[in-house]
């Protein structure tokens, strides 16, 4: 483990330019044999195109790579497999239509004598790859049927499958719940002490000094730090990212008394294959309040949002729904849109954004009717609030008219956001609002968030970031197996807490 091993990889020099622009500047990166080398630093920082370097999606324009102390050109993904590395991107790439089985094994299906694929030994060895991973999943289910974090799980198998000896991790666990990301934790320790290097990309401090030997810190496409496990905490890797001193700015509880903006009684949804309905949730915001939905993974929570948005095509067939004082049947997102809801759904990139098109249409896309003179919306006028909203939000961004798809992560985050602030919803619905963003985005959602609650919004936010759930909400509503179990009041509840509630071991 860390400076004991042997070194796997090297980087020396490594440069990449895209066009006029310097993603990459003379970077040197070493990782030993059973070493977890973090990578931190913002969005656009550099790690993505330093870890597409090493994995071949890229090649790199300057300096030299070795692996095991041998000089290698990567250039193809495959050059990288035949070298020992292996990816795991924070964008899923599986096929969703086809059975775990069929993913983890895909383009190199074992095959019988007889040319065909061998389908008992490709499923018996993924029910192997699967436990070492500590997947409890059948590898006939159709990936289309898993939840996000259950697919993430089936990735990180994939990548085991290749009995990689390094290991490429972006973003592993932001779709996994507190007990899923222990899960993999284990896996990791596995890997570590059977001589695995690994570079490990995360937003979440706490990860990084649980599993990291040693982290480098980016910053503008150069190493601007490098940290032991000793020396790590998260204000300097912060200050080391930034180049200034950050603060996530957790705001204090509101004690907000205003109007009931939502009351949910004892929900229940029409259960569909591979889905944990609502069962049962009860749950109540005010104006000018943030209640938080805490929960494992498959506990219910996106479920509720998009049940209450009318996103999901569920049918609500038991409880009752109250929102501004009358009752509520959300029938589509149009009419929840219409009624003053607004929603930031947890996957931004599939169902949050229309990646190819601008950053205008982007973030103006919810209140084009409202921009509308005599049916047609005036470019300059949808220009000008583009504009202005970007700019109150701290987006970064090239030009208005660029695709929002070329913005980081974070950029993107900001510009769903902004488009549900748009429409001056009373209750604002959000799903993993910080997921895959760095340190110096959250701080810009979490202010967002606090001045939408000022302004009397009602939100109502689920994530699987106890920190997150206990800084920024004025209450926790812990949900398990579809049905709210328990509510915490923050100020005087912690993440311990939250974490016992969400596993059931409440006393």
């Amino acid at each position: 483990m860390g400076d004991g091993g042997v070194a796997l990889v090297e980087l020396a020099g490594a440069g990449k330019s895209y066009g006029g622009v310097r993603a990459l500047r003379a970077v040197d990166l070493t990782v030993r044999a059973g070493e977890v080398h973090a990578l931190l630093g913002e969005n656009g920082a550099g790690k993505s195109t330093l870890l597409k370097i090493l994995s071949g999606e890229v090649t790199a324009g300057e300096g030299a790579i070795r692996i095991g102390g041998e000089a290698v050109r990567i250039a193809h993904p495959a050059d990288a497999r035949r070298a020992g590395i292996a990816m795991i991107h924070q964008e899923l790439d599986l096929v969703p239509a086809l059975s775990v089985a069929e993913n983890v094994f895909l383009g190199r299906e074992p095959h019988t004598r007889a040319g065909t694929v061998d389908r008992r030994r490709m499923l018996a060895q993924t029910r192997e790859v699967l436990e070492r991973s500590g997947v409890d999943l059948d590898p006939r289910t159709p990936v289309e049927r898993l939840r996000t974090g259950e697919q993430q799980l089936v990735t990180i198998a994939k990548a085991l499958s290749l009995h990689a000896r390094i290991l490429l991790m972006d973003e592993p666990t932001s779709a996994l719940s507190p007990r899923e990301v222990e899960r993999l934790f284990t896996v990791i320790d596995q890997l570590r002490a059977d001589g695995v290097a690994i570079v490990y990309v995360s937003h979440r401090m706490d990860e990084i000094g649980r599993v990291a030997d040693r982290a480098t810190v980016l910053r503008n496409g150069e190493v601007v730090a490098e940290f032991s496990a000793a020396e790590l905490t998260a204000a300097r890797a912060a200050e080391a990212m930034v180049g200034r001193p950050v603060h996530l700015m957790f705001r204090a509880a509101s004690g907000a008394d205003g109007d009931e903006v939502l009351r949910v009684s004892d929900l229940v949804v029409r259960p569909r294959t591979g889905r944990r309905e609502p069962d049962g949730i009860s749950l109540t915001v005010r104006a000018g309040e943030i209640v938080g939905v805490a929960g494992l993974l498959g506990a219910g929570r996106t479920e509720l949002l998009e049940t209450l948005y009318g996103a999901s095509g569920s049918k609500v067939i038991g409880g009752r729904i109250f929102f501004r004082g009358k009752e509520f049947r959300p029938r589509s997102p149009r009419s929840s849109l219409r009624a003053g809801m607004a929603f930031v759904p947890e996957d931004r990139r599939i169902a949050g954004l229309a990646l190819d098109h601008s950053v205008v249409a982007n973030t103006v896309l919810s209140i084009v009717d409202r921009l509308a003179r005599f049916g047609l919306v005036p470019g300059r006028r949808e220009r000008a609030v583009a504009e202005g909203e970007t700019r109150r939000l701290g987006v970064k961004h090239s030009s208005l008219t660029d695709p929002v798809g070329a913005l980081s992560g974070g950029n993107q985050q900001k510009v769903v956001l902004g488009r549900a602030l748009l429409t001056e919803p009373a209750l604002l619905l959000l799903d993993e609002p910080t997921r895959g963003v760095d340190v110096g985005a959250k701080a810009e959602i979490y202010r967002l968030l606090g001045e939408a609650a000022r302004a009397g919004v009602g939100v109502l936010l689920a994530s699987s970031e106890p920190a997150e759930l206990v800084g920024v909400c004025d209450r926790v509503v812990v949900v398990r197996g579809g049905r709210s179990v328990h509510e915490l009041d923050t100020a005087s509840a912690g993440e311990a807490e939250l974490l016992a509630a969400s596993m059931g071991d409440v006393r």
